[in-house]
């Protein structure tokens, strides 16, 4: 395995393009890959002679250009930088992989449950399926543009997850489902490196993505229309009820898909004081809502767990709970079970719970590893 050849996902964005030229500043081999899923974009992913990109031999899937990760501009962007820093670069057709995230992501919102594809995302594929590709190409390690960093740890566990330097951006929560394993295998080069940073470095290269807006929607959702996605594919929707927490009837909706806990824009009724959903009935396909103050949990039971650090089992332990990808972590005490799961016990109400999400626990910095709320 060659200990200088790293395989990188290049997204087009400013993180992983400046991920490229921090890894040749540290004399690393570079092998460029951008991810396609599958889903039609407006633009061909080409070369400027016209000609269509080459895809990896042993990854290669449709030849017809018509699919973009995110956009074919995206694609074409990640393929400029590659060729200003001389990086050999693929695209990756990765459909079938991404149906199953497609498929996971429609299943959750239809069992009343709020998935988060993009952690199934860094667990399958980007973690997982490039992993596959590095192992082929004789590449030691995989890196990504993401906020977090790896740290030199101690005995059995030579590396550690930990949070990012820019508190802001920080997307430790979203790794911590990757296999203990790996971690030592795993390259984040711009998780010490505020964003701020990040951009000047690449203006100061002249990298015309330094400016770029980050991602904010998920990338096969290409119109950001996450229920309308869901009833195309499925081609129905349930209709049912918006009740109080009393049993009220308020009004109807079109489905439990456009539906999350703790939304509180778009519901379609008006009740004179601001009122957030607080459950999701699949078997009812009734939506409840309550005030503010209805959301507040003091416990949650998370499963199918994931540990990168060795916890004690059925004895709690102080630590840090992240139950979403934007929100704040919230201390708490854990107790981990034999049945791979465990038990969080707020010291305050946390807001927002909700099944489907990821509970991420951290001792200060350190990810210690996760669950999926129940």
């Amino acid at each position: 395995m060659n200990e200088k050849r790293v395989v990188l996902a290049m997204s087009g964005g400013v993180d992983s393009s400046v991920a490229a030229h921090l890894l040749k500043e540290q004399g690393f081999e570079i092998v460029g890959v951008f991810m396609r899923h599958g889903e039609k974009s407006s633009q061909a992913c080409e070369l400027d002679s016209g000609k269509p990109n080459p895809l990896l031999p042993i990854l290669q899937g449709r030849l017809d250009h018509k699919q973009g990760c995110c956009s074919a501009s995206d694609a074409a962007d990640a393929r400029r930088v590659a060729d200003k820093m001389s990086i050999p670069f693929y695209a990756l057709d990765l459909e079938e992989d991404f149906k199953r995230i497609v498929d996971y992501f429609i299943d959750e919102y239809q069992h009343a449950r709020t998935p988060n594809p993009c952690v199934q995302c860094n667990n399958w594929i980007k973690f997982g399926r490039l992993f596959d590709y590095a192992d082929a190409v004789d590449a030691k390690y995989v890196a990504t543009g993401h906020y977090a960093r790896m740290v030199a740890g101690n005995g059995n566990d030579a590396w550690e997850l930990h949070r990012g330097l820019d508190d802001d951006k920080d997307q430790a929560y979203v790794l911590t489902g990757i296999d203990r394993k790996l971690l030592s295998r795993m390259l984040l080069p711009v998780g010490t490196f505020h964003k701020t940073h990040i951009r000047q470095m690449a203006t100061d290269i002249g990298l015309k993505v330094a400016d770029k807006k980050d991602s904010q929607e998920i990338c096969f959702v290409t119109s950001g229309l996450h229920a309308q996605f869901i009833r195309d594919k499925t081609g129905k929707s349930v209709p049912g009820e918006i009740v109080t927490e009393q049993g009220k009837v308020v009004g109807k909706h079109e489905g439990i898909e456009g539906f999350t806990i703790g939304q509180r824009k778009g519901l379609g009724v008006a009740m004179g004081s601001p009122y957030f959903v607080t459950r999701i009935e699949a078997d009812t396909s009734r939506v409840v809502i309550g005030p503010h103050e209805s959301l507040g949990r003091k416990k949650l039971h998370a499963n199918q767990t994931n540990w990168l650090y060795d916890v004690p089992l059925n004895q709690p332990f102080p630590a840090e709970v992240q139950i979403r990808y934007n929100s704040s972590p919230q201390l708490a005490k854990v107790t981990v079970n034999d049945d791979k799961s465990f038990e969080v016990e707020f010291d305050e109400p946390a807001y927002g719970v909700s099944p489907g999400q990821l509970a991420a626990v951290f001792e200060e910095t350190r990810a210690l590893g996760c669950g999926w709320i129940l």
